[in-house]
């Protein structure tokens, strides 16, 4: 058995020969089908997905045909878990955006004390790991209104969705709500993350560098980098990193507060900056590099522990 986590920018995949993460932006067309033919074989692939929500397609059940139909092209006995936490054949509506309840499913035994805190590329689950049951049949949508999700993630998030402004010369100065920079683009600068995995399309099509990085941070305020010049470039990407860490702190000071739970565990590549701000326990240093794709890992183990039961 082979796990597959489907989302709108990044196909992951755990097989035996360890994690694969692959860039796959949906909408603009990316061959889902054809990235998933290396791991052709005899093994069958248990799948979750959020890649539905895609704007390519004209709505989830539409996202859901079209991602179902392209694994079944190359897995044809694939089963796919659902928000009610059962595996389906079919294409179900269920299936959209199941992928944080079988991280939940796998770890609801092991880690019922803990809250867990998964941030990815684009997105940060926020899970209460001590009542699965009430977690079944959440949408995205109601997962928003309770505060399981935040929708910031360590690459992917617009600098602009962070923060409206920043102090700069002495002054506060509104941010240009134009895509000019993205969360990558902070943390990179910041040394949060290195330039391997800067694993999506930069804002402006350019280089990975820090010093490209920070050509784009200065265009947040209009301006080139030779206008603000290093320092208050790097000044701008600490105000917006904190701007984040707050918006993630209080989201997970709320969850805390509803479930009474206080451990925290860490997991997605986010996972060492989650660490870094919160005091969570890493999650990689219990499955190694399966934390940086933990609901491939985890649908695989879940699809497993059914067969054998």
């Amino acid at each position: 058995m082979i796990g597959i986590d489907i989302g709108g920018a990044n196909l992951k995949v755990v097989d035996k020969n360890g994690v694969h993460v692959i860039y796959c932006p949906l909408w603009r067309g990316a061959s889902l089908a054809g990235l998933l033919g290396r791991f052709a074989g005899k093994e069958n692939a248990a799948v979750v997905m959020s890649g539905e929500l895609a704007d390519c397609f004209s709505d989830k059940i539409e996202g859901i045909n079209w991602i179902t139909g392209e694994v079944k092209k190359v897995f044809p006995g694939a089963i796919f878990y659902g928000t009610d936490g059962r595996f389906h054949k079919t294409p179900v509506p269920t299936l959209a955006s199941a992928n944080w309840l079988a991280c939940a499913d796998y770890l609801q035994e092991k880690f019922s004390s803990s809250i867990l805190v998964d941030m990815g590329s684009t997105t940060t689950d926020i899970i209460p790991l001590n009542s699965f049951p009430d977690l079944l049949g959440l949408s995205d949508l109601k997962r928003l209104k309770k505060g399981y999700l935040l929708y910031t993630g360590i690459l992917r998030t617009p600098v602009a969705a962070i923060s409206k402004k920043v102090h700069l010369f002495g002054q506060e100065i509104p941010l240009s709500s134009e895509f000019f920079a993205q969360s990558a683009d902070v943390h990179l600068i910041l040394g949060d993350i290195g330039v391997e995995e800067y694993n999506c399309d930069t804002p402006d099509g350019g280089d990975k560098s820090i010093q490209s990085s920070l050509k784009r941070v200065s265009r947040m305020v209009c301006a080139d980098l030779s206008e603000t010049g290093e320092d208050a470039a790097r000044s701008i990407a600490v105000q917006i990193r904190d701007s984040q860490k707050d918006d993630i702190l209080n989201a997970i000071n709320l969850i805390r507060e509803q479930s009474g739970l206080r451990e925290i565990i860490a997991a997605g590549i986010g996972a060492p900056y989650i660490c870094s701000i919160s005091g969570a326990t890493n999650f990689c240093d219990l499955i190694g590099r399966n934390s940086d794709a933990l609901p491939a890992f985890a649908v695989k183990e879940v699809a497993e522990r059914t067969e054998s039961s």
